[in-house]
């Protein structure tokens, strides 16, 4: 029987047509995506241009590479790139793993008001800034902070010690302070997707003696994995990237060369040298950099977990 071809340009007409009260409402995103988002894009090009503010970006003449080959050269990004893969190494090890630890123990929780009220505490802190939480690490941590006091009084220090000017404590604090901001936030999106498992897998579990620990072994975990495969993967690629607010509250001149990192770098050359150019270089190296791990997190997904972003 001869099938009659389908006129694709009618089909899609009717179906922009069906949906045009969906199509409107997501216009303002839309919009606002181009405007904020792809438009800027042009300015990428200073990278390889000597740009000063008092002129427009197509009047500054081109340089090429010459602020790439300068920021290789440059005496300084040794360290900034040791801080920064530091910190985002001990991120991605420590505090990836956590939320999902969090939420597979919450979620056999059997009193419901008790776990509510857990989740609820434990989400609390990322809804407050880093300069508020910046302050409370600063007197926590002070001499004469809370901490130094415990740990007198256990004997396992001698004297009072000022942690935030130690570089060599700087990065476990920035990632335990992370933690504890985003830890029950973090935990929410695997709170959802163990949401959506079958009660069926469970209760087929119960039945063949499984106790709550192969339960959360057997069909929870495997249940939330690409979940975990995505979230892993977007993590790899970010791992560049650093929380500016936090790393500029908690740093000062005493931990600057454990704190100096690629977004205060950028922050330093761009905004209090005026090097615009230069700090638009940086960034776009570091952009590059982060969607090369992208593309290959992805594709090392893919092949192993056969999940992935595309």
């Amino acid at each position: 029987m001869k099938q009659i071809p389908l006129n694709n340009n009618k089909s899609l007409g009717k179906r922009i047509f069906r949906q045009r009260y969906l199509l409107f409402m997501a216009l303002p995103a839309v919009v606002w995506m181009i405007v904020f988002n792809y438009i800027p894009m042009y300015g990428i090009i200073i990278a390889f241009k000597q740009y000063r503010i008092i002129k427009p970006i197509s009047a500054a003449p081109w340089v090429g590479l010459a602020h790439f080959k300068e920021l290789f050269s440059e005496g300084d990004f040794a360290m900034v790139m040791k801080n920064t893969l530091g910190m985002g190494f001990l991120r991605l090890f420590v505090g990836f793993p956590l939320p999902i630890l969090f939420a597979l123990f919450l979620n056999e929780l059997g009193n419901i008001r008790f776990k509510k009220a857990v989740q609820t505490i434990s989400y609390l802190p990322h809804f407050l800034s880093w300069v508020v939480l910046g302050g409370i690490m600063m007197n926590w941590l002070g001499d004469v902070g809370i901490f130094n006091e415990i740990l007198l009084k256990l004997g396992i220090i001698d004297k009072a010690r000022f942690f935030l000017a130690e570089p060599e404590s700087f990065w476990g604090i920035v990632v335990i302070s992370d933690i504890w901001k985003e830890l029950g936030w973090g935990a929410i999106i695997y709170l959802a997707a163990m949401a959506g498992i079958s009660p069926a897998l469970y209760e087929a579990a119960t039945v063949d003696g499984a106790n709550r620990w192969h339960k959360m072994l057997h069909i929870t975990l495997p249940s939330i994995m690409p979940t975990i495969s995505i979230l892993l993967i977007l993590a790899i690629s970010g791992i560049l990237t650093t929380n500016f607010d936090q790393i500029l509250v908690l740093r000062n001149a005493a931990n600057q060369t454990a704190s100096d990192v690629i977004d205060i770098f950028v922050y330093r050359v761009g905004f209090r040298m005026n090097r615009f150019s230069y700090a638009q270089a940086i960034s776009l190296f570091k952009s590059v950099v982060a969607l090369i791990l992208l593309l290959g997190a992805n594709q090392f997904s893919k092949k192993t977990q056969g999940h992935s972003l595309f």
